[in-house]
């Protein structure tokens, strides 16, 4: 198997792609038999995967040194050329949903594919190619920008990712000067957020009115390939966790604030301090954090194991922080060598953890579907995509001991605090970036009153004080999928129920909740979401039931263990 560093980078060609992509095509348009149809769409599968392999592997260098001169152009190369290949992969996606064959491929394959390759078709159109490769650049650019920070922070000078830790420092002077440094670096760039994000929403809106919708709202729902709910569903979900969650969550926040000796509501930093000698910490180095992931994958299953000696082996993590890094985590794939690649930020606190869980978790998923044929079924759409990782946060518990050591009970209360509290600010999101694109006239000011008012209601907990930056509703500019990935984050509130879920039949009984989530893992892409959800016999996030059911489930655990005398 190849190693990370020995795959070889070349940049797509655009116009030798035209020459082969045709040829392709003219297999497929003039076969005559299903066979012949069939080698054709398994060449163009192979083919596109290729290319997809360049893309990843140019990103993904690209994130681990932003300087790298190389790479920067690179990726500037194909934020322009993207949304081209993009178009010739529509035209063959055209050929496929008007095949004569498409009964015996839909037989063979699945009629997913086919639904996902129709939305996939209203969703683009060679005339919003200017708009797609201006936002393309303007996302590069927040990305480059956020890379760039070098804050005076503890006579260094410090990164985001470096900051953290500090951010969550049991010293109250310490803590509050981190916060306060950090939103003093994104007040300094206020404007160029405001304007990065303003761009984007009119070329997006732009987008969408070209493609006929009457704003991005739709638009963004198939590109994110919403195939098995909508807007109404999602809207019914925010309803349902300022129900049954968010009353929760702000009775865990009043219970924060007694167990801390800080006052409610809590300011944005001593949100951050969820126990006064400090919130729980890793023990050891971040290669003794790496040697436990590899202890917990050996003996929670022989898929993991091989799985993470793989990883492991062929330098397929990157997840030490450094100057030049872009911030943040994610798992990507390299289709040419069926490996997945986790990138992320080690900054020594529990996140570096939940690193070796939620990135693998999707690694994990990627590696079980790897030979799946074709690719359009390795992966199934991105809230699935979720459950895979943050159902895996939970398996991990089965080594907080080693971990965390004598934190470990702290770190278990920590997380699943984090897990039901975390659905407000993410259904939040998803709240806020609905009101933008459905107002997209807005002025930055009043998106930022918008959050504002946001936070009110999900987040009550929070002191609006005016302090820089979070205090006056600008928190938002820090959250990446916004610029990067419109609604997106909805994904991660709706798996985080249905992670949920697995938890609770985790305490009971820890094999039936793996058998479970082995039974999804394994439908990959093949599967909606909702249907993954049916095939682990768990109850959908849509209806009441689900929120409500692991609220209280939740509620009822971190009461029973919340005495950390």
């Amino acid at each position: 198997m190849t190693k990370f560093s020995e795959m070889k980078y070349e940049r797509p060609d655009i116009e030798q792609f035209k020459i082969q992509a045709e040829e392709i095509k003219n297999k497929f348009n003039t076969a005559d038999t299903f066979e012949k149809a069939d080698s054709a769409f398994l060449e163009w599968d192979k083919f596109t995967g290729h290319i997809d392999t360049m893309m990843s592997l140019a990103y993904t260098r690209h994130s681990i040194d932003t300087t790298d001169e190389f790479y920067d152009r690179e990726v500037e190369y194909i934020d322009e050329q993207s949304p081209i290949f993009t178009d010739i992969q529509q035209s063959f996606a055209k050929l496929l949903v008007n095949s004569p064959f498409r009964p015996q491929l839909e037989e063979k394959y699945g009629r997913l594919m086919f639904k996902n390759t129709e939305m996939f078709l209203k969703s683009f159109s060679p005339e919003i190619i200017p708009e797609t490769q201006e936002t393309n650049k303007l996302e590069t650019a927040y990305q480059k920008l956020i890379a760039s920070a070098q804050i005076d922070f503890d006579g260094e000078k410090k990164t985001i990712s470096q900051l953290f830790p500090y951010k969550q420092s049991a010293d109250d002077d310490v803590r509050r000067a981190a916060w306060l440094a950090e939103g003093n670096f994104y007040n300094e760039h206020g404007e160029e957020l405001d304007s990065i994000y303003d761009e984007l929403v009119k070329l997006r809106h732009k987008k969408a009115v070209k493609l006929g919708y009457r704003n991005f709202v739709k638009l963004g729902y198939l590109q994110m390939t919403r195939n098995c709910y909508n807007a109404e569903d999602v809207a019914k979900f925010r309803k349902a966790v300022i129900k049954y969650i968010v009353p929760i969550a702000d009775k865990l926040y009043r219970k924060q604030a007694e167990r801390t000796g800080l006052e409610y509501p809590l300011t944005f930093a001593d949100s951050a301090l969820k126990f006064r000698d400090g919130n729980p910490k890793p023990q050891g180095t971040s290669e003794d954090i790496l040697a436990v992931g590899k202890k917990l994958y050996h003996e929670l299953s022989p898929e993991t194991a091989e799985f993470i000696d793989m990883m492991y082996d062929n330098e397929l993590l990157d997840v030490l922080s450094k100057k030049g890094k872009a911030g943040g985590g994610y798992c990507t794939s390299f289709a040419d060598y069926k490996v997945p690649f986790i990138f992320s930020n080690f900054n020594g606190t529990a996140d570096d953890v939940e690193v070796i869980t939620h990135e693998a978790g999707h690694a994990f998923a990627y590696y079980m579907a790897r030979n799946i044929v074709p690719s359009d079924n390795q992966n199934p759409t991105l809230e699935s995509c979720e459950i895979h990782s943050m159902t895996m946060e939970f398996f991990g518990w089965r080594c907080s001991d080693e971990f965390f050591g004598k934190d470990s009970k702290k770190f278990r209360y920590g997380h699943l605090f984090s897990a039901i509290t975390f659905i407000p600010y993410g259904t939040m999101v998803d709240h806020f970036q609905h009101i933008v694109y459905e107002n997209p006239e807005m002025t930055p000011q009043q998106r930022h009153n918008v959050w504002r008012e946001l936070l009110k209601v999900y987040m009550p907990w929070l002191k609006l004080d005016g302090s820089a930056f979070y205090g006056e509703g600008k928190g938002w500019q820090r959250q990446m999928h916004i610029y990067e990935n419109p609604f997106y984050y909805i994904d991660y509130c709706l798996a985080q129920t249905v992670a949920l879920e697995f938890w609770v039949i985790m305490q009971k009984n820890h094999d039936e909740a793996w058998d479970r989530y082995m039974r999804l893992v394994k439908k990959a892409g093949t599967q909606t979401f909702n249907e993954l959800v049916e095939t682990a016999d768990l109850k959908t996030p849509f209806g009441d039931d689900a929120l409500k059911e692991v609220a209280q489930a939740c509620e009822k655990w971190l009461e029973e263990n919340s005495d950390f005398s």
